[in-house]
Protein backbone atom coordinates (compact mmCIF):
# COMPACT_ATOMS: atom_id res chain seq x y z
CA UNK A 1 0.00 0.00 0.00
CA UNK A 2 2.75 2.45 0.93
CA UNK A 3 4.73 1.63 -2.20
CA UNK A 4 1.64 2.04 -4.38
CA UNK A 5 1.00 5.46 -2.82
CA UNK A 6 4.63 6.50 -3.36
CA UNK A 7 4.43 5.39 -6.99
CA UNK A 8 1.26 7.48 -7.42
CA UNK A 9 2.97 10.48 -5.85
CA UNK A 10 5.99 10.08 -8.12
CA UNK A 11 3.66 9.85 -11.13
CA UNK A 12 2.30 13.27 -10.20
CA UNK A 13 5.86 14.60 -9.95
CA UNK A 14 6.58 13.28 -13.45
CA UNK A 15 3.41 14.95 -14.73
CA UNK A 16 4.53 18.18 -13.06
CA UNK A 17 7.85 17.89 -14.89
CA UNK A 18 6.02 17.52 -18.19
CA UNK A 19 3.85 20.56 -17.50
CA UNK A 20 6.86 22.61 -16.39
CA UNK A 21 8.60 21.71 -19.65
CA UNK A 22 5.73 23.33 -21.58
CA UNK A 23 5.80 26.70 -19.80
CA UNK A 24 8.67 29.16 -19.46
CA UNK A 25 9.89 28.74 -15.89
CA UNK A 26 13.10 30.08 -14.41
CA UNK A 27 15.45 27.13 -13.88
CA UNK A 28 16.29 28.58 -10.45
CA UNK A 29 12.65 28.39 -9.35
CA UNK A 30 12.61 26.22 -6.21
CA UNK A 31 9.64 24.14 -7.37
CA UNK A 32 11.21 23.55 -10.78
CA UNK A 33 14.50 22.56 -9.14
CA UNK A 34 12.78 20.04 -6.84
CA UNK A 35 10.82 18.49 -9.70
CA UNK A 36 13.91 18.36 -11.91
CA UNK A 37 16.04 16.83 -9.12
CA UNK A 38 13.43 14.14 -8.54
CA UNK A 39 12.84 13.25 -12.19
CA UNK A 40 16.12 13.81 -14.05
CA UNK A 41 17.95 10.79 -12.52
CA UNK A 42 15.19 8.48 -13.77
CA UNK A 43 14.34 10.21 -17.04
CA UNK A 44 17.99 10.63 -18.09
CA UNK A 45 18.71 6.94 -18.76
CA UNK A 46 15.38 6.54 -20.59
CA UNK A 47 16.19 9.57 -22.76
CA UNK A 48 19.58 8.09 -23.65
CA UNK A 49 17.94 4.88 -24.85
CA UNK A 50 14.91 6.57 -26.45
CA UNK A 51 15.89 9.81 -28.17
CA UNK A 52 13.23 12.42 -29.02
CA UNK A 53 11.05 11.47 -31.97
CA UNK A 54 10.06 14.45 -34.09
CA UNK A 55 11.10 16.77 -31.28
CA UNK A 56 8.81 14.97 -28.83
CA UNK A 57 10.37 13.51 -25.67
CA UNK A 58 8.64 10.19 -25.01
CA UNK A 59 10.65 9.37 -21.89
CA UNK A 60 8.04 10.70 -19.42
CA UNK A 61 5.34 8.58 -21.08
CA UNK A 62 7.55 5.48 -20.88
CA UNK A 63 8.26 6.23 -17.23
CA UNK A 64 4.57 6.73 -16.44
CA UNK A 65 3.72 3.39 -18.08
CA UNK A 66 6.46 1.71 -16.03
CA UNK A 67 5.21 3.34 -12.83
CA UNK A 68 1.67 2.13 -13.52
CA UNK A 69 2.94 -1.40 -14.16
CA UNK A 70 4.85 -1.33 -10.87
CA UNK A 71 1.81 0.04 -9.09
CA UNK A 72 -0.32 -2.87 -10.33
CA UNK A 73 2.36 -5.25 -9.09
CA UNK A 74 2.38 -3.69 -5.60
CA UNK A 75 -1.37 -3.18 -5.16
Amino acid sequence: MLIANLLDLYSFVVLAAVILSWVPVDRQNPLAMIVRNLTDPVLGPIQRVLPPIGGLDLAPMVLLFALQALRRFFS
